[in-house]
């Protein structure tokens, strides 16, 4: 449902306002598109061309005055006072709704694989003929209890907390969506509480480490550059893989040579303007056309996967480490060599400094595992 203030010139000369209420659209048994709007005349009017003081200012108080009633029936319709579900969207299917969500998110390879999980899951639970008129809070809940209780993995075991936490907030997600879009008139999404995740463990690179990893051949050339770029500068494997030259600026101000890379970020879709060292810029090599990857090559597959955990292998490097890892690795060194964790959390793009403290806590918990290195001496006193 959208609510704008319009315009209409009325018999008198003046210009009448009044509220359109715009309730969507279906077509009918013809093929043709039809929209449904209802209208609230606020009687009140605009001079056309308004000369003295006086009738500027009553042109003014007249927009206001509209302004606060559409203010007042947009917190209405929020708070779910209207109540209203459009007929001719609630007769459809949930599930190809949730497919459509998830078509949508097909660019980003990690979120589209979660929402694709998740429908695997959501076609088990729910019928292929489920529509929007039976959704409620009932369904929510039956649904919830099947991630909770009955849901297993390939292995079949049930999920862990975290992918419980994963899928029933993609499936809430799809929800409010459809609040949005009018499929429902209560955002039931917002009904029922949602899993509590637990941390993961987030692995990463010691300098040691990632120094062991630099001195080691890796098959792909571009897959070792893109790894410890991500390392030196904290950029997810989404914005590097995208990233062309006319990102990658260099400027002198002062005498004193910039590097940085300006961005939008893939996954909060916000522009981002990041600092990178001399040695981060050595590794994207020669500039090219503004228009060209600077990673050529790079791409998201198992084979790459694969050899990232053998170089690591040859580095003697037994950890799980993926591409991520690099962006856990950027985190830990820069707070482990004096970075303050607020600085640390506008570097990564993080919306909420509790997601960088994630990182903080890992350092922490190297500074007590460092009390206890030094052998027990023997005193006497």
């Amino acid at each position: 449902m959208k609510f704008s203030i319009k315009q209409k010139k009325s018999s008198e000369g003046k210009i009448s306002l009044y509220i359109e209420t715009y309730k969507g659209s279906y077509y009918d048994e013809d093929g043709k598109r039809k929209h449904i709007r209802e209208f609230e005349f606020l009687k009140r009017y605009l001079y056309e061309n308004p000369k003295t003081a006086k009738e500027k200012k009553e042109n003014k108080e007249a927009l206001e005055f509209a302004d606060k009633i559409l203010t007042m029936k947009k917190a209405d319709f929020n708070q779910g006072k209207y109540g209203l579900q459009n007929p001719y969207k609630k007769k459809k299917l949930f599930l190809d709704f949730f497919k459509e969500k998830a078509e949508e998110k097909i660019n980003s390879p990690k979120n589209y694989g979660n929402w694709t999980a998740t429908l695997v899951h959501l076609n088990r639970c729910i019928s292929s003929t489920l529509t929007f008129e039976e959704v409620d809070e009932a369904f929510v809940k039956r649904v919830r209890k099947y991630f909770d209780t009955e849901a297993k993995t390939k292995s079949d075991t049930l999920l862990s907390e975290n992918s419980k936490y994963s899928y029933f907030n993609k499936f809430k997600a799809a929800l409010r969506a459809a609040f949005d879009e009018g499929y429902t008139s209560i955002n039931y999404g917002a009904k029922v509480k949602s899993f509590e995740q637990q941390e993961s463990q987030r692995e990463y690179l010691t300098h040691e480490e990632l120094q062991k990893l630099a001195n080691t051949e890796c098959k792909y050339p571009v897959l070792k550059r893109a790894f410890i770029f991500s390392c030196l500068t904290g950029l997810r494997w989404s914005d590097i893989n995208k990233m062309v030259w006319a990102e990658i600026r260099e400027e002198y101000q002062e005498g004193e040579k910039t590097i940085k890379v300006n961005f939008i970020q893939e996954k909060t879709l916000g522009i981002e303007y990041l600092y990178i060292s001399e040695q981060a810029r050595e590794l994207l090599g020669e500039r090219k056309y503004p228009s060209d990857r600077v990673f050529i090559g790079l791409k998201y597959s198992a084979v790459y996967n694969t050899e990232l955990l053998r170089w690591c292998n040859r580095a003697g490097i037994l950890k799980h480490i993926t591409f991520h890892s690099g962006r856990h690795t950027n985190a830990v060194l820069l707070l482990e060599n004096g970075a303050d964790i607020y600085t640390v959390s506008k570097r990564l793009g993080h919306s909420e400094l509790r997601t960088t403290q994630i990182y903080a806590k890992m350092v922490d918990q190297k500074n007590k595992e460092a009390a206890n290195l030094i052998p027990t001496l023997n005193i006497e006193l």
